[in-house]
């Protein structure tokens, strides 16, 4: 029997590229912890930490522009529908640019909002208004990226995608040992090398696009009528993953939240192990965006024998990669630690709480799996009821952090992504016996 059948070859055609270009968006988040976590106070890691929580909270409610570009993108691509692809492109780009300057332009109130709901220490808030005031300067240029990534990976043109994620983050990395190492700018520096190397990306992106329309056959006065039609069926579709995503956006920004009313020290410990958790998860990613991309196309060509058989491949594949992780944690998760801090206290702190890195791979693997089942085939209200389940889960768990400490924090973590997991794979597991994943689709 072969090591790889042509389900498990076709799955990593489309899922390594996004799992090495995936990888660099944590690596850039490493480079950012280990680069002011080697500056002399935590106050400088803490203030990116709550920073880069207050803008992945925002950026990320916004993710349904990218997860409903692919979904609605791999429909249109498996039904050769031209008009239905362009429409899938403009209409959320239209979206993500709107949201994206009226961000920029309210993002004083905003950032006051989030740092009076985050809390902490006045030395680590001032940090992270620092960081945050230049950071959102980028706004409409990260949610164009969304669309893009979204849609390029639709069309499954992976190798798209791998440059868009490559260049911008390796300009990102280089501008950020430049700006706050050599030029000495601190959390200012990270941020603007950030603001940077998004608008670069924009730009590439764009560049990108409109290679593969050519290829594809969309024409200019195609795209220009567009925006036209479908629109209410995108919003309806957005709505629900809006609030899947602010769901889960609560849920880990809590991690941050409590960890700073814990102290500066937990705060930055915590910052450093979630490091752990965000590479895993980015690389796990590349599966599940390959199977959102799979699923998507054999919903619109109405496909099941080709959907199982990447599933199958997809719980192969990425199973053994998250055993890899936890392996990787357990026997060198000191050493990664004492690379990304130089701080003995911190060191010792974050060791305290490594065995959860271990335990989160092999329980967050399914979930991430099941998301890109969903997403493909455009099934929003179950993904936002599955995350409801599991934030509820998360909530309940919570009340055992005055017993726990930050322990509680990583336990309600876990059982918030295996409640995930669990209640995806019930909808799943339940549409496939009663063949009505094709027939009975979320409308919306």
């Amino acid at each position: 029997m072969p090591l790889l059948n042509a389900s498990d070859k076709a799955l990593w055609r489309l899922a390594l590229p996004m799992i090495f270009s995936n990888i660099t968006v944590p690596l850039l988040g490493l480079v950012d912890t280990a680069v002011v976590g080697h500056l002399d106070s935590p106050v400088y890691l803490g203030g990116v930490a709550i920073g880069a929580t207050a803008t992945s909270f925002l950026f990320m409610l916004l993710l349904f522009l990218r997860m409903s570009t692919t979904g609605l993108t791999a429909q249109a691509f498996g039904a050769k529908n031209s008009p239905a692809l362009a429409r899938a492109l403009v209409q959320p780009l239209l979206l993500a640019l709107s949201a994206g300057m009226l961000i920029m332009l309210l993002r004083t109130p905003l950032i006051d909002l989030a740092l009076h709901v985050t809390g902490g220490s006045e030395a680590v808030l001032e940090q992270a208004r620092r960081f945050l005031s230049i950071r959102w300067l980028s706004a409409p240029a990260s949610l164009g990226n969304l669309v893009l990534l979204g849609w390029l990976l639709g069309v499954q043109y992976a190798r798209a995608p791998v440059i868009l994620l490559v260049v911008g983050n390796l300009l990102n990395i280089v501008l950020d040992l430049w700006l706050v190492m050599g030029l000495h700018m601190n959390v200012q520096g990270a941020a603007f090398a950030t603001v940077v190397a998004e608008y670069a990306t924009f730009a590439l992106g764009l560049l990108m696009a409109r290679r593969v329309l050519v290829v594809r056959g969309i024409s200019l006065p195609m795209l220009k009528n567009a925006w036209r039609g479908g629109m209410r069926r995108l919003l309806a579709l957005n709505r629900d993953i809006m609030l899947r995503s602010l769901l889960l956006q609560l849920c880990f920004g809590s991690i941050t939240v409590l960890g700073a009313r814990l102290g500066e020290e937990t705060v930055a410990a915590n910052a450093v192990l979630m490091m752990f958790l965000t590479f895993t998860a980015y690389a796990l990613d590349g599966f599940a965006y390959a199977v959102e991309a799979h699923s998507g196309q054999a919903y619109g060509a109405h496909d099941g024998s080709q959907l199982m058989d990447v599933w199958r491949a997809a719980c192969r594949q990425a199973g053994l990669v998250a055993l890899f992780f936890a392996a990787i944690y357990a026997l060198a998760g000191d050493n990664i630690i004492a690379l990304l801090t130089s701080l003995p206290a911190l060191q010792a702190l974050a060791g305290h709480y490594l065995f959860w890195q271990v335990i989160l791979p092999l329980v967050g693997v399914w979930c991430y799996l099941l998301d890109g089942m969903f997403v493909g085939a455009t099934r929003a209200t179950e993904m936002r009821n599955s995350m409801a389940v599991a934030a509820a889960g998360f909530a309940v768990t919570l009340l055992t952090v005055p017993l726990l400490g930050n322990h509680g924090l990583w336990l309600s973590l876990t059982v918030f992504l295996a409640l995930r997991g669990f209640t995806l794979a019930w909808l799943w597991r339940r549409h496939w016996r009663n063949g009505s994943w094709f027939s009975d689709a979320n409308p919306s």
